[in-house]
């Protein structure tokens, strides 16, 4: 039986849990988005910095950022909570990924959790997480999350009609002096 948020909402502690990674099943009451040729998106959760997750008839799950980005970041609801908590600062990954560039995001990766704190909680919540789904590591959570957003093809747009952006972001870790550093 595949994943569904519908059996993530019904184990509550589970639910719980992908608090932690920034992830909530509450999905915002008011429509704030379009996307070209579906008619109700299905909003499946929440992000703490206003960002939407739309699982998209096609089983992909579309994350829309309240800064006019947009894109698929994973081929099921599966495999989104596998990049959730393999790699909770998958959209930073985005960020410093240099416009889109595998190795920079991989570089990127290798940075931001060299700056984690609390990693035993988080292991600890990771574990809980998937044993209660009975969920498989993921093999390459940033291999899939770059070609998940590389072949995005939803059109996203504000209530205005102003199509969003690409999650790609051109920034690298070099920009920033924490990251930089850590990766050194």
């Amino acid at each position: 039986m595949p994943l569904t948020p519908e059996l993530v909402t019904a184990k509550g502690e589970v639910a719980a849990r992908l608090g932690e990674f920034d992830l909530s099943f509450a999905p915002d009451d008011e429509p704030w988005f379009t996307i070209d040729g579906i008619e109700s998106p299905r909003q499946i959760g929440s992000d703490g910095s206003g960002g939407a997750f739309v699982l998209l008839p096609s089983q992909n799950v579309l994350y829309v950022s309240s800064e006019g980005r947009a894109g698929i970041i994973a081929e099921s609801f599966e495999a989104f909570i596998q990049l959730v908590i393999a790699r909770p600062y998958w959209l930073d990954i985005l960020k410093f990924s240099a416009g889109g560039d595998l190795a920079e995001m991989r570089r990127a990766a290798d940075a931001l959790e060299a700056t984690r704190d609390d990693e035993d909680d988080i292991n600890e919540a990771r574990d809980e997480i998937r044993g209660a789904l009975e969920l498989p590591e993921a093999g390459d959570p940033i291999g899939a999350l770059y070609e998940a957003v590389a072949a995005s093809d939803a059109i996203v747009r504000a209530t205005d009609g102003s199509p969003f952006t690409t999650l790609f972001n051109r920034f690298s870790i070099d920009n920033n002096r924490m990251l930089r550093n850590a990766a050194a």
